[in-house]
C-alpha cells in the first residue's frame, strides 16, 4: 500500500508541476509559448510526418489482424464476463470522450475550408474542389483516428480486465521491459506522467474551444456578446454540470448523457436529411464514400514529396498527431467501458461504427453547406473565414425551423462538452488514483476544477492556441509508446494461446 501511495504522489504532483509551468508560460507570454510550440510541432511534422502516416496505417492493420485472427474470440475480461453496457450505450459512450463535440464543431467548417483552400493541385471553389473537400473530410474523420484510439483501448482493456493489471498505459508495456523493479517503476512513472499531462492540456483546450463554439452560437442566434465575460459564464455553467455528472458516477451521469447526446445527434441528422436537399446529400454520401475507399491508400501514404507540404501538415498530419496526443485519454476511457466484449467485437464496434456516423455527418452537414454555398449563393465560405464557429449556424439557418435547429445544436455541443469533461475527470482519476477501476469522487472533482481553471485562465489570456499546439508535441513519444503497446499485447496473446 505504501508503494502505491508513493507512486500516486509522484505521478500526480509531477504532472501538476509540469501543467502549472505550462499555464504560467501561457498566461505570462502567450505569444512566446505559441511560437515555441509551433516551432517544435513544425519540426516534428517536417521530420516525422511520414512516420505519423505509416504508423497510423500500421495501427489499422494491427487491429484488423487481431479481429480476423484466432485471437479475435478472446474476451476483454474473464471468459464468463458479459458486456457491462448495451451496444447502444457503449457506442454512445465512445462519442463522449471528445470526438462528438469535435465532429459537431468541424462538420461544416472543415468541408467549407477545403472547398475554398483545397489540397495542392486543385483550384478553390470549383466542382472538383467540392468533391475533394468531402472526400478529405471523410478521410480525416474516418477509421485512421479510431485505429489510434482503438489500439490503446484494446491493449489497456486486455491487461486490465483479463490480466487484472492496473488500467494504465504503462502497465501494458511491462512484458517488454527489464524485470528489474526499479527500472520498470521509473519507466512506468514517466509514461503515466506524460499521459496525464497530455490528457489535461488536451481536454482544457477542448473545453476552451467548445466554450468559444457555444458563445459563437449564442452570439449568432440570440445576439449575446461574443466576449470573455460571456465565455466565463458558460464555463462556470459547464463546470457545475459536469461535476454533477461526475458525482452521479459512470453508470448514471456519463452513460445517461452519452445516450441522450447520441440520440439527439441522430435526430438532428435525420431531420436535416429529410427537410434539406436530400438527393444532394445522399449523392454526396455515396460519391464521398466511393472516393474515400478508392483513394484510401493514396491518401494514407501521401507525403507530397514534390509539392508544397503545408496543407498536409496543417490537416492530415495535424489530425493524426492530435489523435496520438489524445489517445491516452480516449483509449483509457474506451477500455473502461468495453469490459466483457471480445477483441473482434471491440474492433468492429470501435473501428467502423463511429467513423460511419462521422462520414454521414460530413455528407449531410458538410454536403448541405456546400449545396447552399454553390447552388443558393449563401455566403458560408465568408462566414467561416470570418469566424470558424459560425459555419454550422449559418448552414442550419437555411433549413426549415432553422432557429430551433440552432438551439438544438448549441445544447448538443454543451452536452457533448459535459460528457467529454466528465469522462476526462474520470480518466485522470484512474491515472492518478490507487483505484484504477473506480477512482474516488474527490480526486475527480480536483481534476474537474483544475481543468476548468486552466481553460478559463487561457481564454482570458488568449493562450489557448499555444497550449493546444504544445499538447500536440506529445504525439511523437506517444506514437512510439503505442507501437510498443502493440508488441506487448501480441506477446501476451501468443503466450495465452500457447
Amino acid at each position: 500500500m505504501k508503494k502505491s501511495t508513493e507512486k500516486f504522489n509522484v505521478v500526480f504532483w509531477v504532472s501538476a508541476l509540469i501543467i502549472f509551468v505550462f499555464i504560467v508560460f501561457g498566461v505570462s507570454v502567450p505569444d512566446t509559448l505559441s511560437t515555441y510550440a509551433e516551432t517544435a510541432f513544425d519540426w516534428s511534422t517536417t521530420y516525422f510526418g511520414g512516420f505519423y502516416l505509416v504508423v497510423t496505417i500500421f495501427f489499422i492493420g494491427f487491429c484488423l489482424f487481431l479481429a480476423l485472427s484466432r485471437f479475435g474470440k478472446i474476451k476483454l475480461g474473464k471468459d464468463d464476463d458479459k458486456p457491462e453496457y448495451s451496444y447502444y450505450n457503449w457506442i454512445g459512450m465512445l462519442f463522449s470522450a471528445g470526438f462528438g463535440v469535435a465532429l459537431v464543431f468541424w462538420g461544416v467548417s472543415e468541408p467549407i475550408m477545403h472547398y475554398s483552400s483545397p489540397p495542392p493541385g486543385y483550384d478553390g471553389e470549383t466542382e472538383e474542389a467540392a468533391n475533394i473537400a468531402i472526400q478529405y473530410s471523410m478521410f480525416h474523420w474516418g477509421i485512421h483516428q479510431w485505429a489510434v484510439f482503438g489500439v490503446i483501448g484494446l491493449v489497456i482493456a486486455y491487461f486490465q480486465f483479463r490480466k487484472e493489471k492496473e488500467g494504465l498505459i504503462s502497465a501494458s508495456i511491462e512484458p517488454l521491459l527489464s524485470k528489474k523493479k526499479h527500472r520498470i517503476n521509473g519507466w512506468r512513472e514517466t509514461i503515466d506522467i506524460l499521459a496525464v499531462v497530455a490528457t489535461t492540456t488536451g481536454i482544457a483546450t477542448t473545453l476552451g474551444l467548445g466554450v468559444m463554439q457555444v458563445n459563437g452560437g449564442l452570439n449568432y442566434t440570440f445576439g449575446l456578446p461574443d466576449s470573455t465575460g460571456t465565455q466565463m459564464m458558460i464555463i462556470i455553467c459547464l463546470m457545475i454540470a459536469y461535476l454533477v455528472s461526475t458525482l452521479t458516477g459512470l453508470n448514471k451521469g456519463i452513460r445517461l448523457l452519452s445516450v441522450v447526446n447520441l440520440s439527439v445527434a441522430f435526430l438532428l441528422l435525420a431531420f436535416t436529411l429529410v427537410v434539406g436537399p436530400t438527393l444532394h446529400m445522399v449523392n454526396t454520401f455515396i460519391y464521398g464514400v466511393g472516393g474515400y475507399v478508392q483513394n484510401f491508400i493514396d491518401m494514407s501514404f501521401n507525403v507530397s514529396p514534390y509539392e508544397d507540404g503545408d496543407w498536409l501538415s496543417e490537416w492530415t498530419i495535424f489530425y493524426w498527431a492530435w489523435a496520438m496526443a489524445w489517445s491516452p485519454f480516449v483509449g483509457t476511457f474506451i477500455a473502461r467501458v468495453s469490459k466483457g466484449r471480445t477483441i473482434r467485437e471491440f474492433v468492429v464496434g470501435v473501428l467502423f461504427v463511429p467513423p460511419l456516423v462521422a462520414v454521414a455527418w460530413m455528407a449531410i452537414f458538410g454536403g448541405g453547406a456546400l449545396f447552399f454555398e454553390k447552388e443558393k449563393e449563401v455566403a458560408i465560405v465568408e462566414a467561416v473565414q470570418n469566424d470558424v464557429t459560425n459555419g454550422l449556424f449559418v448552414t442550419l439557418e437555411q433549413f426549415p425551423f432553422g432557429f430551433v435547429l440552432a438551439i438544438i445544436a448549441i445544447v448538443l455541443i454543451f452536452f457533448f462538452l459535459i460528457t467529454s469533461a466528465a469522462s476526462a475527470t474520470f480518466v485522470l482519476g484512474m491515472m492518478t488514483s490507487k483505484n484504477p477501476i473506480q477512482p474516488g469522487t474527490g480526486i475527480q472533482i480536483v481534476w474537474g476544477v483544475l481543468m476548468t481553471g486552466i481553460a478559463a485562465i487561457l481564454l482570458i489570456a488568449s493562450g489557448l492556441t499555444g497550449l493546444q499546439t504544445a499538447s500536440l508535441i506529445t504525439a511523437l513519444p506517444f506514437s512510439i509508446i503505442i507501437v510498443l503497446m502493440c508488441f506487448g499485447l501480441l506477446k501476451e496473446l501468443r503466450k495465452e494461446r500457447g
